[in-house]
């Protein structure tokens, strides 16, 4: 089965960056998108950004300015450069793909990677 692997995560002050990867284990037939998502504790799983097969790209109102999400489909690998963290940036960040399958299209979620930004 496809699984992501997602790394990048840490601790970090208050403007610094951070560039998260996530990469899919096998060749697939088709990524439509990947992104991130992110919870923090006690909150719901918000979308942080995604970036479709094609290259558009979607943003949080609270990142935009400040991440940038980018592709390489030949590597079936997403990058998320965040700059000018914030301390309520702090959140596990979820990468996600949407894998089309031969009828159905099927979301893969990474295991989740820390973030941590300090005041």
């Amino acid at each position: 089965q496809v699984q992501l692997v997602e790394s990048g995560g840490g601790l970090v002050q208050a403007g610094g960056s951070l560039r998260l990867s996530c990469a899919a284990s096998e060749r697939v037939f088709s990524i439509n998108a990947m992104g991130w998502y992110r919870q923090a504790p006690g909150k719901q799983r918000e979308l942080v950004a995604t970036i479709t097969s094609g290259g558009r790209t979607n943003y949080a109102d609270s990142v935009k300015g400040r991440f940038t999400i980018s592709r390489d489909n030949a590597k079936n690998t997403a990058y998320l450069q965040m700059n000018s963290l914030k301390p309520e940036d702090t959140a596990v960040y979820y990468c996600y793909a949407r894998i089309a399958g031969t009828i159905y299209d099927y979301d893969y979620w990474g295991q989740g990677t820390q973030v941590t930004v300090s005041s």
